[in-house]
């Protein structure tokens, strides 16, 4: 499983207009999403993709990441475990 990091998305975004912003940079559908809790001037969500590795998803990611939409440029980063 692996977790993308959107975040400085409009405050109005749905979870219908992520899904087809992703699709048409060609990532896969996610299978999670969730706001992360903040003041709400710069809104982030996580999303989780099951049948994808972190590898694949950085590659992906680099496809939006810093996409001018909605009015935001959007960064996209790919969270990512550490063990000690």
């Amino acid at each position: 499983m692996s977790i993308l990091l959107l975040g400085n998305l409009s405050d109005d975004v749905t979870d219908e207009e992520v899904r087809a912003l992703l699709v048409r940079y060609g990532l896969p559908t996610f299978d999670h999403m969730a706001q992360i809790e903040g003041d709400g001037s710069r809104p982030a969500f996580t999303l989780s993709f099951e049948r994808l590795g972190d590898e694949t998803l950085q590659r992906l990611a680099a496809r939006i990441h810093d996409v001018f939409w909605k009015g935001n440029k959007i960064s996209a980063l790919v969270l990512r475990e550490r063990f000690n």
